[in-house]
């Protein structure tokens, strides 16, 4: 097991210099981390859409936005629409499991929202689903996935196509890029004010921004 353990730590560094090397997907990212500055500026909130492991991602990526990441700061409108039990189970029961996130969008998406829709396949007609009803009430759409996505990218602004074809990779390069986007978002909203980085700077110390 030992080898095991060595081969796929070995298969994440790959992963990530890939990543570091893909120029369009950095900025990618950071076009994602300025529409969703966007929204949030305008009183606007990030909605986060996925299944399973992408479920957890969501609720993940929402608690930092709302909570915190990097320092204390205003918390920002976030949140994951993989948590309402009541909601999931009667949209499932009434409907069908392929509305289980666009109903939520219908209720609560306003234009220049933004909806992120996690899918490692990029065929989960749940989030291809939710993606449709979120261009049609005027959000910024917004996919994460794996290396091939073409049916979210038809429904998205803005694809982040993680370099592989390995589930588990897929989805580190997803919360990799999670943490890295929220980073942006609370450092260009709130830096300037919260980051004790700026504070220690101002103050002579020898912290380099």
């Amino acid at each position: 097991m030992h080898s095991l353990i060595k081969e796929e730590l070995q298969k994440s560094r790959e992963l990530i210099i890939a990543i570091q090397a893909n120029d369009a997907l950095l900025k990618t990212a950071d076009a994602i981390a300025r529409r969703c500055v966007d929204a949030l500026k305008k009183g606007g909130k990030i909605l986060f859409a996925g299944n399973g492991g992408s479920a957890a991602d969501s609720q993940h990526l929402a608690a930092e936005l709302v909570c915190r990441l990097s320092y204390n700061r205003p918390a920002m409108a976030a949140l994951a629409l993989t948590t309402d039990t009541s909601a999931l189970t009667a949209i499932s029961n009434d409907y069908s499991f392929e509305y289980l996130f666009a109903r939520q969008v219908e209720a609560i998406g306003q234009s220049g929202d933004v909806l992120i829709g996690i899918s490692t396949s990029g065929k989960s007609p749940n989030i291809l689903r939710a993606l449709e009803t979120a261009r049609a009430k005027g959000l910024v759409t917004v996919g994460f996935s794996g290396q091939s996505a073409p049916l979210l990218a038809e429904r998205c602004e803005l694809v982040l196509n993680i370099p592989s074809q390995e589930t588990p990779k897929i989805q580190e390069g997803h919360i990799l890029f999670g943490h890295i986007i929220c980073a942006v978002v609370e450092e260009i909203l709130y830096g300037a004010d919260y980051n004790p980085a700026y504070k220690m700077a101002a103050a002579g110390g020898n912290f380099a921004l």
